[in-house]
């Protein structure tokens, strides 16, 4: 099938079978071809009599946006536009935010929805789904309904087209969700919906009316287990599966003991036919994306980082009306501040105290979570390395840790058992120790727990999952939960050395 700029599909009923062809509007048309409507309920009408209709997005749409889209963004807006109940399960870094975004502008430019909620996790409100909405859609109106009840409801009642909240904020202004209009829910990391009996499953599974539109998204559908499937087909398509859990997990697992469950042979084929709509790309498929992915998660401080934050910036704020502030004077506290973000601060009898990370721990592990492969996490300072790995490996996830105290011979062995042997999945680098020379392609993600100054050091650090022996696309993500943090990766983001401008840096600050 030959796609054109045009207005209107031909049905040619000459063929044995009919055949779809989308045409310029000014082709003759024949005895034996009848011209079609092609929009967006002529198209499902088309495919409902089994013809392959394309979807109208890609010849009727003119993809606003900063960017414009790669084939593959194409293939999954052009996907959801033809599905009101669908998964998407590309991989991260694959730019699905953007896919979705474009097709829920489309079916509303076509009048088919009228308000879309995104729920997703707090990290990403701000950082990819505003963000991209602004890039992608500049045209819509967008708005993120996160604080008190209070001030979501007003925000949900306010009427931008594209509303943005966590997870848990929808129990907390479900009625008014209900109320709101919304004919497009959009889930991302979807997998934090694999179980029916909690609150937050059970609160989506309300606001779902009859004809509301359904995209979820996920990179890792069932990762921890093929029953985890249940939950997400349950939303999205629950004729594809038993009545109950119990029946499912029956077709895909097996017991050995009380409490030991076995894995099926076919469970892949039946979660396969579970999960259905669904459309995924590997990064690696992705020919048309670029080589190195760069992504912000917002991380918000504890009460405890808070309060340390603001009392060294009062601080601040004394010294710069009482003195000139130096480079020296500004890379102490630049380096305190960065400190306070990432969680462990050095005082100046050389203690160190640990601050509670439990907010940025928890989006580390939905980055995890959501990798399909292996991870680098860049973690500036090591008392807080060790606090990280802690974590991890309480929550079952096999990690090494590369350090200054890590000796040159001990260091070959941990790189050399990432590089080959299934486990650790995780290595936690000290950026320093590992930033010139060593490859670590079997990873293709990057974590920032927290930035560097080092322009140098950064760019190095990076340039060990993307060099040679890499064959999938790479993502960097950078975690951030305060202004210096920010404003130190748009200096390196923009390439600036933060060495070279830290008294700049200090004065920014003090605004």
């Amino acid at each position: 099938m030959q796609i054109f700029q045009n207005k209107a599909l031909l049905l040619r009923l000459k063929n044995p079978a009919p055949v779809l062809a989308a045409v310029p509007d000014s082709q003759a048309v024949d005895e034996h071809t009848v011209a079609v409507k092609w929009d967006v309920p002529q198209t499902h009408a088309l495919r409902r009599l089994k013809l392959a209709a394309p979807s109208p997005i890609t010849g009727r749409y003119n993809w606003p946006g900063k960017h414009r889209p790669f084939k593959h963004q194409k293939d999954t807006a052009a996907f959801l536009t033809l599905h009101q109940r669908a998964f998407c399960f590309s991989e991260q870094g694959t730019g699905k935010t953007s896919s979705a975004i474009w097709a829920a502008d489309f079916l509303m430019t076509r009048g088919v929805i009228r308000r879309v909620l995104v729920v997703c996790p707090v990290s990403i409100m701000g950082a990819a789904w505003r963000a991209d909405l602004f890039n992608v859609a500049m045209h819509r109106t967008v708005d993120i309904a996160y604080g008190s009840a209070e001030k979501r409801r007003k925000i949900i009642a306010g009427g931008a087209e594209f509303i943005i909240i966590n997870f848990d904020g929808l129990q907390i202004v479900k009625d008014e969700i209900l109320a709101g209009g919304f004919d497009l829910i959009i889930v991302d990391e979807a997998s934090s919906y694999q179980n029916t009996q909690t609150r937050r499953w059970k609160t989506l599974a309300k606001l779902l009316k009859p004809d509301t539109w359904l995209w979820m998204m996920t990179g890792t559908p069932a990762a921890q287990g093929p029953e985890k499937a249940y939950g997400l087909a349950k939303l999205v398509n629950p004729g594809n599966i038993p009545k109950t859990f119990g029946a499912f997990r029956d077709q895909v697992m097996y017991k050995i003991t009380q409490f030991k469950w076995g894995v099926k042979e076919n469970a892949v084929d039946v979660v396969y036919r579970a999960l259905q709509p669904a459309i995924r790309f590997t990064k690696e498929e992705c020919l048309d994306l670029p080589d190195l992915v760069y992504t912000k998660r917002d991380v918000e401080m504890t009460p405890q980082q808070k309060r340390v934050y603001e009392k060294l910036r009062k601080e601040m704020l004394l010294t710069a009306g009482g003195e000139t502030v130096t480079a020296s004077n500004a890379a102490i506290v630049m380096t305190k501040l960065l400190q306070i973000s990432s969680g462990s601060v050095y005082t100046d009898d050389q203690n160190t105290i640990h601050l509670d990370i439990s907010s940025r721990y928890k989006v580390l592990k939905e980055v995890v979570d959501e990798a399909a492969n292996k991870l680098l996490v860049f973690v500036p300072y090591k008392h807080t390395i060790r606090q990280v790995a802690e974590k991890l490996r309480a929550d079952g996830v096999t990690c090494d840790v590369i350090s200054g105290d890590v000796s040159a011979s001990d260091r070959t062995d941990v790189f050399h058992a990432f590089q080959t042997a299934t486990d650790p999945r995780v290595l936690i680098i000290q950026p320093q120790a590992a930033a010139h020379g060593v490859t670590l392609t079997a990873a293709d993600t990057i974590v920032w727990w927290g930035p560097v100054a080092s322009l140098e050091t950064y760019a190095q650090a990076n340039a060990r999952i993307h060099r040679h022996g890499q064959t999938n696309k790479c993502t960097v993500v950078q975690l951030v939960g305060s202004t210096v943090e920010r404003r130190v990766y748009s200096m390196l983001d923009d390439k600036i050395d933060v060495h070279s401008r830290l008294v700049d840096l200090y004065q920014s600050l003090l605004d």
